[in-house]
């Protein structure tokens, strides 16, 4: 049971700095879009810019997309589900259908940095918070030895006369 525990934090941990990843990913593809880029070369441009794991999966699965001629959108919906972030799946749709109807995905793909930031921040308190309960009970342990140290001298002294 221990792999699996150890395997399953890593994953959570591995997904947590995909999430905070894509989020800055997110937000370099909404600058290059407001530099005037269409959203394919500013999907590329943003994948390219960045450095880390997971803009390193977005360029080679841009690469790929290329490669094989797809849309850039399916390739990065796949790789949302490859690696289980499903903020990239959203993504994919939004792009999707910025490049098959000619939507403005600017403000949707800030909106949705913003979600994924926002999500990141609550999680971190939430984790913050089971750390902080955690360690109540090591507290009230020590204060409790620390009041027993203190409390048996005076109690055998009364006791004892």
């Amino acid at each position: 049971m221990l792999p699996g525990l150890v395997l399953a934090r890593r994953a959570a941990r591995v997904r947590e700095e995909m999430r905070q990843g894509l989020s800055a990913f997110l937000d370099l593809t909404v600058v290059s879009l407001a530099a005037g880029c269409g959203v394919e070369q500013a999907l590329t441009h943003a994948a390219g810019t960045g450095t880390g794991a997971m803009f390193g999966r977005l360029r080679r699965a841009i690469a790929t997309a290329s490669a094989t001629r797809g849309s850039v959108w399916n390739t990065l919906a796949d790789l949302g589900g490859e690696i289980g972030v499903p903020e990239l799946r959203e993504l994919a749709a939004s792009v999707a259908l910025a490049g098959t109807e000619g939507a403005r995905v600017r403000a949707s793909l800030a909106a949705k940095a913003a979600t994924i930031r926002a999500r990141l921040v609550a999680d971190a308190e939430a984790q913050a918070q089971a750390a902080t309960e955690r360690m109540s009970l090591p507290v009230v342990a020590l204060f409790a030895g620390f009041l027993v140290f203190v409390g048996y001298p005076a109690v055998a002294a009364v006791l004892t006369l």
